[in-house]
């Protein structure tokens, strides 16, 4: 997730990424520019498509406003956060940016939690999501994870990257905690309604069926919250991203607060996030991607950040299962 005021040309929970991931940082705050398409010269359309070669892929009123609204949680470091500064950088960011180059158009995005997100695609607050959001097979269909009914309309998504998720916890009170299977009697904290949540609830069943103790989960809005409520002692692990996950070992507390705890598991593509109806605008982000990883800019992102393990060759719709 470049910061929200300053005009761009520019242009995914889980939220498995190498272990050199670690310089990695997450829901991409670009202000729209308004409408670029047009100018006195006659030949500023032929210009406009030779410097944005994908223009004519989207749909004509997102190419006409020239801004493509993004939804996005900005507290997911390294994918999407905010800097010291306070401005909005990450893995997120600069593909956006680099897509939004193809596209001719700036992506413009707003902070959200991320249990919203969705929701908020559907009342078209939003073109797109673009938040670490894992692609599965119950977000593209509407399935409520926990219930397994349908709750909604369902999306569409562009994945551009692959990332596993960690456990980890207070540096030096790992309690033994190696695999998942070591959290019954436990208490995790984890983000709502993301792809750790998910696990959570499953080993949760896995520790009662097994007729272990309870695995206690604590969900909160945002990951950082999740880090607070066991820096006070209040959980016992926390888990997240493997990207999140190594960014936070290696920063918080100057690297003194947690560390990683047994090898990330359940690695799954990002996606970006679009209405079942948009497939105008699903495919020119879907071709974005592709150009950016056929023309090098994709491989530079991915290597600046550290997370190469987590590149993709292939910008493909609805890979998740």
């Amino acid at each position: 997730m470049t910061a929200s005021t300053t005009c761009r040309t520019t242009g995914l929970r889980s939220r498995t990424a190498a272990v050199g991931a670690i310089a990695v940082a997450g829901a991409l705050l670009l202000t729209g520019c308004g409408d670029q398409t047009k100018s006195k010269d006659n030949g500023s359309d032929d210009a406009s498509t030779s410097a944005a070669p994908l223009a004519d892929k989207l749909p004509a009123a997102v190419r006409d406003k020239g801004v493509i609204n993004v939804g996005s949680d900005i507290a997911y470091a390294p994918v999407e956060y905010k800097d010291s500064s306070g401005k909005v950088v990450g893995i997120d960011i600069d593909i956006a940016d680099a897509m939004g180059k193809q596209l001719g158009v700036d992506f413009k995005f707003q902070n959200a939690t991320f249990d919203t997100l969705i929701g908020g695609l559907a009342a078209k607050r939003y073109d797109v999501a673009m938040s670490a959001m894992t692609d599965t097979k119950d977000r593209q269909e509407g399935i409520d994870a926990d219930t397994g009914k349908k709750v909604g309309a369902g999306v569409d998504f562009v994945d551009y990257f692959t990332a596993g998720v960690s456990l980890y916890t207070n540096k030096g009170d790992d309690q033994g905690i190696k695999t998942w299977d070591d959290l019954c009697g436990r208490t995790i904290a984890v983000q709502r309604n993301t792809f750790s949540h998910d696990l959570a609830k499953d080993q949760a069943e896995k520790c009662k069926k097994d007729g272990g103790k309870a695995l206690k989960i604590e969900d909160f809005a945002t990951n950082p919250e999740a880090e607070t409520r066991m820096r006070s002692k209040g959980a016992d692990v926390v888990s997240a991203d493997y990207p999140v996950a190594a960014y936070s070992v290696k920063t918080s507390g100057g690297g003194d607060y947690f560390e990683i705890v047994g090898d990330q598991v359940e690695a799954g593509p990002y996606g970006i996030a679009v209405a079942k109806d948009n497939t105008e605008l699903r495919d020119a982000l879907q071709a974005a991607v592709q150009a950016i990883i056929d023309n090098g800019e994709y491989e530079k992102i991915i290597k600046k950040w550290g997370v190469e393990d987590g590149a993709i060759t292939e910008a493909k719709v609805n890979g998740g299962s």
